[in-house]
């Protein structure tokens, strides 16, 4: 499915996905905090908090742009009477 709502629109996206990756660095690093204890390296907590987030790249920038579209701007519907196979350059 195309998306062909005005320029920009998805940088909003980009403010979703950093508060998506604002509330995993905390709970990974909470995770890490309650597993170890008090007595660890602060590289523990760097290491697990940035191979966290390179893990959960991809699922943050799909599931952004899902947010932003459902949840923040609920103006944009899906009408099935428009989506054809008799579009040009569809062969």
């Amino acid at each position: 499915m195309k998306f062909e709502i005005e320029p920009g629109y998805f940088y909003g996206a980009m403010y979703v996905s950093y508060a998506f990756v604002v509330a995993e660095m905390l709970n990974v690093g909470l995770i890490t905090y309650i597993i170890t204890g008090n007595e660890t390296s602060p590289w523990l907590y760097i290491s697990t908090i940035i191979g966290s987030i390179l893990f959960l790249t991809p699922i943050n920038y799909r599931y952004s742009r899902i947010f932003l579209l459902h949840f923040l701007t609920p103006k944009i519907k899906y009408y099935p009477e428009y989506d054809t196979d008799d579009k040009p350059g569809n062969i």
